[in-house]
């Protein structure tokens, strides 16, 4: 881990939120010996070591800029988040606020960002990277998904048909799994098509990358999706995670310890995750109703997940209550 993102890491102790235990004690003896620090293990919580997991390395050394409910780093040169991180969890897929459309610049870019001027006939959408719908937890992160910093030309088919089937099977991943963790972006390469007087690029592909960081097992999983409308299902562009990382330069998850990471991000496996969609609750406190399948949560003795499906309002099949 580079020591310029030592600072970012330390803003981010004390925060309290609650969020699934993961791999607790390797996490905090990993992060520890990466910051060289002698900083006070009490004082590590778990939600920064959770927190910590979604931010990737890249060759921008700017600074990370923190959002209530996301992370990112802005491209200059493209007018444009290289990438967006954030942590979802279940209790967060619960609508409490509703969507503004209130679309400004970002006032935390010193250098400025794209403004409504750039869109304006365009021909484009303005696409959110980190989805309005994964921020209606909160009045404050839904009013920060639209800042520009979280924005991107987005073809309309693309926008409103594969990219937004994307972003709610991913709400579908975070309650099924507790949370998860979600990097997202454009690839951002030389000679793109630009729109506007800030010459905002127009991405080619866009990619996601998630990460499953609950117990009993961890997996994760990525897309690349070109910038146009496809009537195929969301699960034809799953790629490896390694595959993005060579396309983009983005290193993903490095806080996971290197057995881990290489694992994960080597493999590309669809039969892991559940492509179902069903219904999150909308309401605080409420469930998953009752007649929705979903993988079980139960470990099996070797130590993978187990793969039967179940109603349980408990997540566990019969074999693991």
């Amino acid at each position: 881990m580079c020591a310029g993102y030592n600072s970012f890491f330390i803003e981010r102790l004390g925060k309290i939120c609650h969020r699934p235990h993961f791999h607790l004690l390797i996490l905090v003896l990993f992060i520890t010996i990466q910051l060289n620090s002698q900083a006070d293990l009490s004082k590590i919580t778990h939600d920064s070591l959770i927190t910590a997991i979604e931010i990737p390395e890249t060759a921008l050394k700017d600074h990370v800029i923190l959002h209530s409910g996301y992370s990112l780093i802005y491209d200059e040169q493209h007018e444009q988040a290289a990438w967006v991180a954030y942590t979802l969890t279940a209790g967060e897929t619960i609508k409490h606020s509703e969507r503004t459309n209130d679309f400004r610049p970002d006032p935390t870019v010193t250098s400025g960002t794209a403004t409504d001027e750039d869109y304006a006939s365009s021909g484009y959408d303005r696409g959110h990277l980190a989805p309005a719908g994964d921020m209606s937890w909160s009045s404050t992160a839904m009013k920060e998904s639209f800042y520009y910093s979280n924005i991107s030309p987005q073809e309309p088919a693309f926008n409103r048909g594969i990219w937004k089937k994307l972003e709610e099977l991913c709400r579908d991943w975070a309650t099924e799994n507790d949370s998860v963790c979600i990097v997202t972006g454009p690839v951002l390469t030389k000679s793109l098509k630009t729109i506007g007087t800030n010459k905002v690029s127009v991405p080619t592909y866009y990619y996601k990358v998630i990460l499953d960081c609950s117990p009993p097992s961890l997996k994760g999983i990525a897309f690349l999706i070109p910038n146009c409308g496809s009537p195929s299902p969301v699960k034809k562009y799953v790629v490896s995670i390694d595959s993005v990382e060579m396309i983009t330069g983005i290193n993903f998850f490095p806080l996971l310890p290197d057995i881990e990471e290489n694992k994960i991000e080597k493999t590309r496996c669809t039969s892991c995750w559940t492509w179902k969609k069903s219904k999150p609750p909308t309401k605080p406190g409420s469930r998953v109703p009752s007649h929705v399948s979903s993988q079980c949560k139960g470990e099996t003795a070797s130590g993978s997940r187990c793969k039967k499906m179940t109603k349980s309002s408990t997540g566990k099949c019969n074999l693991h209550q």
